[in-house]
């Protein structure tokens, strides 16, 4: 019997699983830019983003941070704790680019005295909008503890994965995470979830600068799927 898709996005599908607790989540080759406006297939691109994410998960619970990874099934699906997610996208900046160049005129890769966290409305209709706190409560996205919670998470996360990549010749110039809620007070009632690859982070070459993510293919400059391999290669270190 056919698994049954309860919701899919741009990079991954999920289903639903034996156990009303869990899904099975699945990553796809698609990949897309510009609030969707520009799409492509990229072969293997599903596979490393799946080893990815459970490389950096496993290491962050290793840490003490609350994850929804249960287990592996295969190289494109994890099964994973069903989650009530919280409709915003949390955004750590170390360095400038993308959208915070656009926004400030600073030069693209200068260094942030400290950490920039942004929030997000996941929302492709309105353009995955930048929300301050007060939007967020306004809107009734999370009260006032959650969104200090997942902004500790972020920060805390940032500073694991600074570490991580760093050791690996890696800077971590900027990532998203999005969180979920436990039916539960467990973990504090709010977990790590969806996923962190080279779709969701910015990661350059310590020496060259070189990029090994996205920005591969948002801004054309080729070599997309080898400059995501080249950032599992060093994962795996």
């Amino acid at each position: 019997m056919a698994e049954e898709l309860l919701y899919e996005g741009k990079a991954k599908r999920i289903y639903a699983s034996e156990r009303a607790d869990q899904v099975v989540m699945e990553f796809k080759d698609d990949a897309t830019a510009l609030n969707g406006q520009k799409r492509a297939t990229i072969e293997e691109k599903g596979i490393i983003n799946r080893a990815f994410t459970v490389r950096l998960f496993r290491y962050l619970e290793s840490e003490r941070i609350p994850t929804h990874l249960l287990a592996e099934i295969d190289e494109r699906r994890l099964l994973v704790r069903r989650l009530t997610m919280i409709g915003l996208e949390v955004v750590v900046r170390n360095r400038v680019a993308g959208s915070l160049a656009t926004r400030t005129g600073l030069a693209e890769g200068t260094v942030l005295d400290r950490p920039v966290v942004e929030f997000y409305l996941k929302d492709d209709a309105l353009g995955d909008p930048l929300l301050n706190d007060d939007h967020i409560r306004v809107l009734g996205m999370a009260d006032e503890e959650t969104v200090l919670r997942m902004r500790q998470m972020a920060l805390r996360i940032n500073r694991l994965l600074e570490e991580f990549f760093a050791a690996r010749a890696l800077i971590l110039v900027d990532f998203k995470l999005e969180f979920g809620r436990t039916p539960t007070q467990e973990d504090g009632g709010v977990v790590l979830a969806d996923e962190i690859t080279p779709d969701t982070c910015r990661l350059w070459d310590r020496t060259t600068f070189e990029k090994f993510d996205k920005d591969r293919f948002r801004r054309d400059l080729g070599g997309v799927i080898e400059g995501y391999r080249e950032a599992w290669k060093r994962v795996q270190q």
